[in-house]
């Protein structure tokens, strides 16, 4: 989604602006930034693909960046909830806890810890 936004924001006007129907608030407040928010969703897609790879490859520093980019988020969602957009802010509160729960269990962080501290 992040390197979906990035491309429409960044080259407006294709069919891929008919995804932005789904929040029509959010692309009319990025649009006219284009470039200035498009290449922050890049930089967010590039990091998101490399938790990704990370995570799946069992790696230590994919644990750590996917736990930082949810707590990133959190944080962004937490202060959205309080600026009034409290429904959507209010889901991405609770959704964001329970998957920094999940991340934080000692078993959890254990199966990537085995990897990091077999391989030194």
């Amino acid at each position: 989604m992040a390197a979906f936004a990035a491309i429409t924001l960044l080259k407006p006007g294709t069919f891929l602006d008919q995804a932005w129907k789904l929040n029509m608030s959010a692309h009319e407040q990025m649009l006219p930034l284009g470039r200035v928010v498009g290449i922050p969703f890049i930089v967010l897609a590039v990091v998101l693909f490399l938790a990704g790879i990370g995570w799946f490859r069992r790696r230590y520093w994919g644990w750590v960046l996917g736990v930082s980019v949810i707590g990133i988020n959190l944080a962004a969602d937490v202060t959205h909830f309080f600026l009034g957009d409290r429904l959507k802010s209010g889901v991405g509160v609770v959704i964001a806890s329970l998957l920094l729960f999940y991340m934080t269990r000692e078993k959890v962080r254990g199966y990537f810890l085995e990897q990091y501290t077999s391989a030194q």
